[in-house]
């Protein structure tokens, strides 16, 4: 048989596009050769095909909707290809599709929702399709119907000739034997056959009775049968998913883009454009993808909280591109504690027990208070601090002991310098006081 293959390799799994636009094209004079055919895997091996039912929802352009079986061609290799009918294939314009997978367990899937296309032949410029509706199971279902009730007509009407023949029998008493022989042969072919009139009628109840029990399983099917309210609703409703079927959030690939995700709730690790460069932390974000595009900028909000220590910042597209990152203040950095700074080892100082020299961290910036006893060399290191200034900061400290101030430097690296100090009388001073604010920005 000749085809006009339009191939489609779907990869099943939560975070591949909600919809692919392909490139397949056919046309209306393509009646039975216009077929898709489908290569299903998952995790890069195919997807195994046993013990499942492929269906696939194809919408037209006119509104049109038909719900088919497809053919699976290797269970194994996981493929599968439908023809599209004549009836479908006039409905010419853009069509939607979606491939469902139902397995025996109750499990469904869709795999996939794409497009395609049809063009209008030139022969059938003239040709308006009528919208229609098909379901497989439906079509089934009526033509089952249709069987028993054409058997049950089939024996009402042979009833009927039988009986019009009795009626037909001379009745005179000269022919009375023959009516009787004849009455007697057709009581034993109704008697055996049942086809009296109640025997007719419970030929007909048991054939109606079948046909409910074909009928009310599927009724019970919500999958497949579906009122016409139902249909509205889903109609009218959003089709794009914001998580997996769970419902939990998705857990995205090391090394995805922030910028690049669409609206939803996500957690990753090792994410590019987090709010820290270089940070392998875990992250949960949320994406807020607007509808208003300004000089090929999609406006956007996105949340990103780092989860072993809660802090978060909230980044902005805008007209110009992204706005930069903006951290959020929590309690903990308004009310944040102070701890005693550890002196460098080594040195003629220590802390003064009275007032000893503490340090807080509050709204990214280092706050200094206390005194240490001794004197240091010139140009000594006397404490180091993991939070580092953008920029050297230079302050002065009172001395104790004798009027004067030191002057002392925190360096980029977080070490804090005593520098020097004047004095009305050096020898006198045995202590100093610091009370200061360095921003680390």
């Amino acid at each position: 048989m000749i085809r006009k293959n339009g191939p489609l390799d779907f990869d099943v799994n939560a975070y591949t596009s909600s919809s692919v636009s392909t490139s397949i094209n056919f046309w209306t004079q393509d009646r039975q050769t216009a077929r898709l055919v489908f290569k299903l895997s998952k995790d890069g091996v195919p997807l195994p095909l046993a013990a499942v039912t492929g269906k696939l929802v194809l919408v037209m352009s006119d509104g049109s909707r038909f719900i088919r079986d497809v053919n699976i061609i290797d269970r194994v290799e996981g493929q599968a290809e439908y023809i599209l009918s004549d009836q479908e294939i006039k409905h010419y314009g853009n069509v939607q599709a979606e491939l469902n997978l139902y397995y025996t367990n109750d499990q469904s899937m869709s795999v996939h929702q794409f497009s395609f296309h049809i063009s209008k032949s030139l022969i059938d410029q003239d040709i308006v399709p009528i919208t229609e509706y098909y379901v497989d199971e439906f079509e089934a279902l009526r033509a089952k119907i249709n069987e028993l009730y054409d058997e049950a007509i089939l024996t009402i009407d042979e009833l009927s000739a039988k009986f019009e023949d009795l009626e037909k029998i001379e009745t005179k008493q000269g022919a009375q034997t023959k009516a009787d022989a004849a009455f007697a042969a057709a009581k034993k072919y109704t008697d055996a056959h049942a086809e009296t009139p109640a025997g007719a009628k419970d030929k007909v109840a048991a054939a109606l009775e079948e046909a409910k029990e074909y009928v009310d399983p599927h009724l019970q099917n919500k999958k497949i049968h579906v009122t016409e309210s139902e249909k509205s609703s889903w109609n009218k409703s959003q089709l794009y998913r914001l998580t997996p079927n769970d419902g939990k959030v998705a857990r995205i690939p090391n090394g995805t883009d922030i910028f690049t995700l669409p609206t939803g709730p996500y957690m990753g690790a090792q994410l590019l454009n987090a709010p820290v460069e270089n940070d392998t932390s875990f992250y949960y974000v949320n994406v807020l993808e607007t509808a208003y595009e300004q000089n090929e900028v999609v406006y956007k909000c996105i949340i990103a909280t780092r989860s072993f220590d809660n802090i978060t910042w909230i980044g902005t597209f805008h007209a110009q591109g992204f706005k930069g990152w903006d951290r959020v203040l929590s309690e903990k950095d308004l009310n944040s504690s102070w701890n005693q700074v550890t002196l460098v080892a080594g040195t003629t100082i220590k802390q003064f027990a009275g007032n000893p020299l503490k340090f807080s961290i509050r709204q990214n910036e280092l706050l200094l208070r206390g005194s240490f006893e001794g004197v240091p060399a010139n140009d000594a290191v006397i404490a180091r601090f993991t939070q580092k200034p953008a920029s050297k900061a230079v302050f002065l400290g009172a001395t104790v002991g004798s009027y004067g101030s030191a002057r002392f430097t925190l360096e980029k690296d977080g070490s804090l310098r005593f520098d020097g100090m004047s004095a009305n009388d050096i020898s006198f001073v045995s202590r100093f006081e610091i009370n200061e604010c360095i921003p680390l920005w």
